[in-house]
């Protein structure tokens, strides 16, 4: 038996039974509101997703062109500092093969797709309450791959996406 304090100070008895189905309907709206706020945010994280999803694929696109550029830059700019001097082709050709190994963005692309991936998993899965700590690691994951990528860029294009 509860007792429940009315307007007078006074403690009224009151059953459980009497007390149960305004419990369990509060304990319903609950979780119906949390399942409607989990939908909301589902969907405004899958937007999200893909706009970083649209990034990455700019930036892949982009990667292969910025090499090349380097390439003629680096051209360039032995040429002058050479000043007329014969360079040894070969050898540019492999201080470009280092210089392009450095700033190699593959392995962060595979993994920034992966962990995409993973996030839309854990979005469409049924892991309730553990899903918010999946999606937090993840975030972290993304943040770590994308800051590297922005790191080795040396390129304005890329650098815009991964800011974006």
């Amino acid at each position: 038996m509860l007792k429940v304090r009315n307007g007078g100070g006074d403690a009224t008895p009151v059953t459980w039974e009497a007390v149960r189905p305004l419990v369990e309907q509060a304990v319903q709206e609950v979780l119906t509101m949390r399942e409607r706020e989990g939908h909301a945010l589902a969907v405004e994280l899958e937007g999200r997703l893909g706009g970083m999803e649209r990034g990455a694929a700019l930036i892949a696109e982009r990667a292969p062109l910025r090499l090349a550029a380097e390439l003629d830059r680096l051209k360039k700019a032995v040429a002058e500092l050479a000043a007329g001097v014969k360079i040894d082709e070969q050898r540019l050709a492999l201080e470009v093969a280092v210089m392009a190994d450095r700033v190699d963005i593959t392995e962060e692309l595979v993994r920034f797709r992966t962990h995409l991936a993973a996030c839309r998993q854990a979005l469409g899965g049924d892991a309730g309450v553990g899903v918010g700590k999946q999606l937090g690691f993840l975030a972290q994951e993304l943040l770590r791959e994308v800051n590297t990528m922005g790191s080795k860029a040396n390129d304005a294009a890329i650098t815009q996406a991964v800011i974006a």
